[in-house]
Parts: structure tokens; C-alpha cells; sequence
């Protein structure tokens, strides 16, 4: 396996997340009951594995390893830009979804800020799955590719954190409003 390919596994998981915050906003909007804790799993999973752990894996390796050839520099401040888009519809979900758990109507910014993230992430993740493919066609060495994958798989705690949140994407997907 190579880093690139662990990226775009990682890229498969939080293409499930994305149908997930779509098919949520979209039950919200229509006044459909959706468990509080159904939405904290989301804003989990956002929180530790799309940020904390893909981006994370982009920001301080994948991404400064391509930039080290003098290539893609344009594209690669692009995804940063779009990861700090994210965080702050992230932060603004958790945000409306604390104020809605004190009781205050908070619906349909919840709604609003989901549907904004799934739209985020459909074209974030088809503007870097292409650059992934440029990447490493014409950028990364195969040792590189490796060294980077072995780096992501050595941390133990980071692969465990992976495997608990795609369980928790399973049990989002197995949801009555979710299978709708």
C-alpha cells in the first residue's frame, strides 16, 4: 500500500460521512426527529477522523513531501484554504447543535451548516482525488510512498481512532432516518 492509497481509503470512509451529513440536513429540513446523539456522532467524526486524523495526515506529511518538489504548491495552498473552510462549518454545526441540546430551536441552522459540510466535502474530495492521482503519477518516488504509508500505520492509537470511527459511520448508516 502507498500513502496516496491510504488517503484515498481514507477518502472512501468520508465519502460515507458525506452522504450521512447530506441525508441528515435534508431529514432535518423536512421535520423529521433525528436523535441529538445521532448528531454528536457526526460532529465526532468530523472533529477526530476528518480533521484531526485525514487532514492532519495531508497538512504535516502528504502535503509538505509534494511541496518539497516545487510542484502542486498552487493546489496544495488551495486544500489548505478548503480545510479551513471546513473547520469552521464544523465549528459552526457544533455551535446551533450545543445551543439546540440547551433547548433553544436551533433546527435549522444545524440543517443548514450539515448541508453546507456534505457540499464541501463532495467537491473537496473530487479536487483532491484528482490531485492524488497527479501526485503520484508524476510527483512521489515509490520509497516516499511507502515511508509516508508506514508512518501513518506505525501510530498504533491513530489506526485504532480509524477503525472506532467507520464503526460509528456503520451505526450512522443503520439508522431508521438515515435508511429512509
Amino acid at each position: 500500500m502507498s500513502a496516496t492509497n491510504e488517503l484515498r481509503a481514507d477518502h472512501v470512509q468520508v465519502r460515507r460521512l458525506e452522504k450521512i451529513v447530506f441525508k441528515c440536513a435534508e431529514e432535518l429540513k423536512d421535520g423529521a426527529d433525528i436523535p441529538l446523539s445521532d448528531l454528536t456522532k457526526i460532529t465526532i467524526i468530523i472533529s477526530e477522523f476528518v480533521d484531526t486524523i485525514h487532514h492532519s495526515r495531508e497538512e504535516d506529511s502528504y502535503f509538505p513531501c509534494v511541496a518539497s518538489y516545487d510542484s502542486l504548491k498552487d493546489e496544495i495552498h488551495k486544500f489548505l484554504v478548503e480545510h479551513e473552510f471546513g473547520r469552521n462549518v464544523a465549528r459552526k454545526i457544533h455551535h446551533h447543535l450545543k445551543r439546540w441540546k440547551a433547548g433553544q430551536d436551533a433546527r435549522e441552522p444545524v440543517s443548514r451548516y450539515l448541508k453546507t459540510y456534505a457540499i464541501f466535502l463532495n467537491d473537496h474530495l473530487n479536487k483532491e482525488n484528482k490531485f492524488f492521482d497527479d501526485a503520484e503519477a508524476n510527483v512521489l518516488s515509490k520509497e516516499e510512498e511507502t515511508d509516508m504509508y508506514e508512518q501513518y500505520r506505525s501510530i498504533f492509537a491513530v489506526v485504532k481512532k480509524v477503525e472506532d470511527m467507520i464503526k460509528e459511520i456503520d451505526f450512522l448508516e443503520n439508522q431508521p432516518w438515515f435508511k429512509n
